[in-house]
């Protein structure tokens, strides 16, 4: 499912592509896009009430279970990008994002990409997500 296709509540973060982030090509190297996604997800998070630091101070963690990106079209530096950002599935112990990064200009979609999280304690065990944490991604999720 792609931002332009979803009913769920999207949020939009926008920047200047860094020179730092750019490869031999002069495009963002693609390791990149993953930075992004968190970028976006960290936006996500406080826009909805939710900001991550919140959940470590609680003592849990989001780790990383699985990331895919599809690329598009290259951006360049000095390129103003958006990266749209929203909710695919939440269960009990994991959460799904999706991505587009736009060009900030035209629109373009860029790449598209998904991430996974699953919920870990301090000690790397698998735990519940906190309902007080989760209930403001059930709401953007839903619409």
């Amino acid at each position: 499912m792609t931002a332009a296709t979803s009913n769920r509540k999207i949020v939009e973060a926008s920047f200047h592509v860094r020179f730092a982030e750019t490869d031999m090509m002069g495009i963002v190297h693609h390791a990149n896009y993953l930075v992004y996604f968190e970028e976006g997800r960290s936006e996500y998070s406080r826009q909805f009430g939710a900001p991550y630091a919140d959940l470590e101070a609680m003592g849990y963690s989001l780790a990383v279970s699985e990331a895919r990106v599809r690329f598009l079209a290259p951006a360049y530096y000095d390129h103003l990008i958006t990266v749209r950002t929203w909710v695919e599935d939440i269960r009990s112990r994991s959460i799904t994002f999706g991505y587009e990064v736009v060009d900030g200009t035209s629109g373009q979609v860029l790449a598209t990409g998904q991430t996974k999280h699953i919920c870990v304690d301090r000690s790397g065990h698998v735990r519940r997500i906190p309902k007080e944490w989760l209930k403001n991604f059930e709401v953007a999720a839903e619409g």
